[in-house]
């Protein structure tokens, strides 16, 4: 499907998987809304944008919030009557301490941003995808959604809680020819762990030592492959990994 002159919405989009989709539409021809609560870092994000020569614009967006999300729906419909695709990227861990140990801002700001952000930004973004014409809502998880880890009983509790909001979206929307999507990544290489770890650098960087993970480009380009299939074609989900992880617990390190 041609995704020139088509508005795709990009949630998150201030960095990582949701920059790197931005840009990447835009290189297809699209025209990109995207949102995020670092508005400076967004505006560089849609300047890139125009640079490949697409149209971006940049609205601030908090996803962990309802009144914003509002604000920024309404903003969206002062630009554009129709949203064609929808990425919800926005999300995020937070801490890797076992339950036992688990801080409650911790687990308040993954289920604001994961699970009920997602809620929040679909709700407010659905009505404005068109029907029946191969529209794609494609929401961000993660393998952590699949299988559970030590120190990730939150954060992969509200993946797994995306995949059955992405489940029941796609029953609920059946019949409307919006096409919802997963797209799980496995290791990646991003902001990911150094905000998990609340800045510390050593143990972010620590996390890819000796493998070589995916970057935010790949998940772009998967992204856009997902979103530009033929109209009667819904990529369901997908789990993407390094060749280097076999799973979340098996990871071949060269060092």
């Amino acid at each position: 499907m041609d995704l020139r002159h088509r508005w795709v919405l990009i949630t998150g989009a201030s960095s990582g998987f949701g920059a790197a989709a931005a840009v990447a539409f835009a290189r297809a021809g699209a025209r990109l809304i995207i949102g995020a609560r670092r508005l400076d870092r967004l505006e560089r994000v849609a300047q890139s944008c125009r640079d490949v020569g697409g149209e971006a614009h940049a609205l601030p967006l908090d996803v962990g919030s309802s009144e914003s999300v509002g604000e920024f729906a309404a903003a969206v419909r002062n630009r554009t009557s129709n949203v064609d695709i929808l990425v919800n990227n926005a999300g995020g861990a937070h801490g890797l301490e076992p339950v036992v140990d688990g801080k409650d801002a911790d687990w308040e700001a993954m289920v604001q941003a994961n699970f009920l952000g997602l809620l929040r930004v679909t709700r407010a973004i659905v009505p404005l995808m068109p029907r029946d014409a191969g529209a794609s809502l494609i929401n961000i998880g993660s393998i952590a959604g699949h299988t559970a880890y030590e120190g990730g009983a939150a954060y992969c509790g509200v993946k797994a809680a995306e995949r059955s909001i992405t489940q029941a979206l796609r029953l609920e929307l059946n019949g409307t020819g919006i096409r919802v999507s997963s797209l799980d990544p496995g290791m990646a290489l991003s902001e990911f762990s150094l905000v998990r770890f609340k800045g510390d650098q050593v143990r972010a960087d620590a996390v890819y030592r000796g493998v070589q993970p995916l970057t935010p480009e790949d998940i772009a380009e998967t992204l856009v492959w997902m979103a530009s299939r033929p109209a009667h074609v819904n990529i369901d989900e997908i789990v993407i990994k390094p060749t280097d992880q076999a799973a979340v617990h098996k990871v071949r390190r060269r060092v």
